[in-house]
């Protein structure tokens, strides 16, 4: 069977979370789910992050959205490999209009500290939105996820200071992507700090723990 293949451009609404702090923000978070959960488990997350209190927290909820098998909870993920290039820019535009949409509604400054923070799936767009999004970024966390193809084959590529992790029973995000991950960063320049916890593929307290960390040696520079 002979058929075109039509791509349509059109408008649909995502639904982003934000945590103000009690003062004046020192940093702004932006996080990214993994496959099947929602923003509430990403927010949930960076709020326990040692240190998060005093960041403006964003976990962005991905564009598709669907049931969590028969039951009534409702998780999205990101993309799929249909039509990857157009989901990819779709995504990446709609990231930055998250952000920007923060924060002019939160008022706070144009040159507060950006970071992002993926877990699993949301890895790939923690990288994307901080390597080819429209803002200037502080940096990525990146947790049992590794970084995209398009990004890590692309030379010109530039990464903001970055944190890798990986739990010792990870069975997706192996050794082997890690060390692959660590190379293409650093052979571009780039600054990135690893760090392998005891545990499988999840965010725990080492997790959060390791993200505080880094979160603080950013505020330091």
């Amino acid at each position: 069977m002979n058929f075109d293949t039509l791509l349509v451009p059109t408008t649909t609404h995502g639904r982003v979370l934000v945590r103000t702090p009690a003062a004046a923000a020192v940093g702004l978070v932006v996080g990214f789910h993994g496959y099947a959960e929602d923003a509430d488990t990403q927010l949930r997350r960076l709020a326990v992050i040692p240190g998060a209190g005093a960041w403006l927290l964003v976990s962005v909820q991905a564009l598709h959205r669907f049931y969590r098998g028969r039951s009534e909870d409702v998780v999205a993920g990101w993309m799929t490999r249909q039509d990857r290039e157009a989901a990819i820019a779709d995504n990446i535009a709609y990231v930055d209009a998250a952000v920007d949409r923060v924060i002019e509604r939160t008022a706070v400054p144009e040159s507060i500290p950006l970071v992002y923070a993926g877990f699993s799936q949301g890895v790939a767009m923690a990288f994307r939105a901080a390597v080819s999004g429209a803002r200037r970024t502080s940096g990525v966390i990146a947790v049992g996820g590794d970084v995209p193809p398009e990004i890590r084959e692309d030379e010109q590529a530039r990464f903001p200071p970055t944190l890798l992790l990986r739990g010792t029973g990870d069975e997706w995000y192996t050794t082997a992507k890690l060390d692959t991950d660590t190379a293409a960063i650093e052979r571009r320049g780039g600054e990135v700090r690893t760090v392998v916890f005891d545990g499988g593929h999840e965010w725990t307290d080492a997790v959060g723990a390791a993200v505080g960390e880094f979160l603080a040696r950013l505020l330091a520079r």
